[in-house]
């Protein structure tokens, strides 16, 4: 009797999954398989770069292996260099070595997100203090591009209607798997104010949040104010750290 109550003591501790265990299977079933209006495409980064799966899941493991309630930062949807690469929000593979120490061998990005980014996290307490705190995600978790003069540039959900009415049902179905994980819905952080406008529609439709608090896009911090970073910087650490 007494080995049948340890027996099953060893199966539930195993079989209780953690933060890091549910973001991970989120990210190894991410599949879009819906319309697209001409000249718009979806990249998997996990399909399209075996080492993706596998810094991915080193980077979860390390900050989210705990079942603790996280603020909930939503961004657009990922970048071909950031998260499109490594799987990780907001992450070029720069600061996923500098910062997060988890090299990954078959691809070197730069990121300008990913720069303010990390500047703002070391300035909220650090990386592991950060990731405790916060889970970034996107409704749409999978970066999108479009043709334009014969190449393939970085485009987001909300660049054209027809995208954005193809995608949307989609994104609602992300936003409820994500907020599943034990995320904080009384108040998110969207970044970017035309990011909030659409979420804004969403969240009329779907009723998923009870207030959104809106920040500026890292991208148009680093790249048209980024002489005023600091002053975003305290805008965001005043946000996320308030009670």
């Amino acid at each position: 009797m007494q080995q049948l109550s340890i027996n099953c003591c060893i199966f539930l501790s195993c079989s209780v999954k953690n933060l890091a265990d549910k973001i991970i299977s989120f990210n190894k079933n991410l599949h879009y398989s819906g319309k697209l209006p001409h000249d718009f495409q979806v990249l998997n980064p996990y399909f399209n770069n075996p080492e993706t799966m596998i810094v991915m899941e080193k980077f979860y493991r390390k900050y989210y292996s705990d079942s603790n309630q996280r603020k909930f930062l939503i961004g657009i949807n990922p970048s071909r260099h950031g998260a499109g690469v490594t799987g990780v929000p907001f992450t070029d593979t720069k600061r996923l070595e500098s910062v997060c120490g988890i090299r990954m061998e078959s691809a070197r990005t730069h990121e300008i997100s990913s720069v303010f980014m990390y500047y703002m996290i070391e300035s909220y307490g650090g990386a592991a203090e950060f990731y405790r705190d916060i889970y970034i995600n996107s409704p749409f978790p999978l970066a999108i591009v479009r043709k334009s003069k014969g190449s393939w540039i970085n485009a987001n959900y909300y660049d054209d209607r027809e995208l954005f009415n193809d995608v949307k049902d989609f994104m609602i179905d992300s936003l409820k798997k994500h907020i599943s994980l034990n995320l904080d819905t009384s108040e998110v952080f969207i970044l970017g104010k035309k990011n909030a406008e659409f979420i804004s529609k969403l969240n009329q439709e779907a009723n998923l949040f009870n207030k959104m608090t809106v920040l500026e896009h890292p991208r148009y911090i680093q790249q048209y104010k980024s002489k005023e970073k600091d002053l975003y910087i305290d805008k965001y650490i005043l946000a996320l750290k308030k009670f």
